[in-house]
Parts: C-alpha cells; structure tokens; sequence
C-alpha cells in the first residue's frame, strides 16, 4: 500500500510538471495564459509557438500520463505488490495534476493528452476508438475542442459496449467528467459561435 500511495503522489507531481508553458515561455518569451485560449496544452501552443513547440508539448503530456501508470504495472518486476484497482488511482493523480499543477497555483490544461496516456495501457481499445472519433470530429467541425469533448464520451461508451461495468468503466467516467468541466469555457464559445479554430 505504501508503494501504491508513493506512485499516486509521483504521478500527480509529474502531471504539474507545465511542459507547454515551459516550452511557450522557452520559444517565445510569452506566458502562454496570456495568449490565445489561455491554455497551456498543445493546441494553444500551436497557436503562440509553434507547430514543433505544440508537438513537443503533446508527446510530454502523454508521457506525463503514460510513465507512472507503466511503473505501476510493472512494480511487481523489483518485489513490490500493489493493489490492482490502485493504478487507476495513479493514473487519475497524473491527470489531476496536470489539470490542477503545483507550478501554476493549481491552474493547468484540459488534460486531454495526459488522460490519453495514462489510460492507453489500461484500456487501449476504446482509447483508439476515442482517438479515431476525435479526428474524425475535428476533421468535419474543425474545433479540436469538440473532438476533445467527443473524446470525454467515447472513452466510458466505447468501454461499456466492449467490457460492461467494473472499475476501469468507472474511471473513464470521471475521466471523462474531469475532461468536461475542464472544457466548460470552450462549450460556452461553442454554443455562442466564438471558439476558436484548430
């Protein structure tokens, strides 16, 4: 129990680590809070630094997600056991932290991508379908923030449909909440015709 609780608390701290404002601030000089949407993920990146800032930012904050849950599966390998249920909490710490990071006052992203890899190696299926439902959204709408929307729903639905309910289910859903409230400015851009493009 106590290796499970020192991974949650390394997975949270990984997850405020703010790559996109780092690398924004890095490129150009700007806080990246200041600029275009406000937020410090990859799409706003694009828009103040850069395509190579933004895929950077991206890749980091998949890796943010993916690197403890992937030492969580694996601890077994030096000796240690963990609680299975234990690494989806790991996994929900990387996202809370990167939606809620210590270097920002506990401001941070949308954590999209982050979610993305903290949850591939736990349920790769329905991650691909959510991944391939967002391109196709952003491809016919062009709102990158409605296919992230469209993300929050297929993660859960896709899931139910291939496993039923357990606690994996259980986690997409709060997943999938967590993604949602974190979009609550750019579903109000939406409705009113405002948001911004890819």
């Amino acid at each position: 129990m106590i290796i499970a609780i020192i991974l949650t608390i390394f997975a949270y701290l990984l997850g405020s680590i703010p790559f996109g404002y780092w690398i924004t601030k890095r490129v150009t000089g700007k806080n990246i809070q200041n600029h275009g949407s406000g937020n410090i993920g990859s799409t706003n990146v694009r828009r103040i630094a850069g395509k190579k800032a933004s895929i950077l930012t991206q890749v980091l904050d998949m890796l943010k997600g993916l690197v403890p849950v992937l030492i969580a599966f694996n601890v077994h390998r030096y000796g240690f056991v963990i609680p299975p249920d234990s690494i989806l909490f790991v996994a929900l710490a990387a996202i809370l932290g990167h939606n809620f990071s210590l270097f920002l006052e506990l401001k941070g992203g949308k954590g999209v991508n982050t979610s993305l890899g903290a949850s591939v190696l736990i349920c790769p299926i329905p991650v691909f379908i959510a991944v391939s439902v967002y391109f196709i959204v952003r491809y016919v709408f062009k709102f990158v923030s409605l296919g992230s929307l469209f993300i929050a729903l297929s993660l859960p639905i896709s899931f139910y449909f291939l496993y039923g309910y357990n606690h994996i289910l259980i986690y997409l859903i709060v997943v999938g909440i967590l993604i949602i409230v974190q979009h609550q400015s750019n579903i109000k851009r939406l409705l009113k015709g405002e948001e911004l493009g890819a």
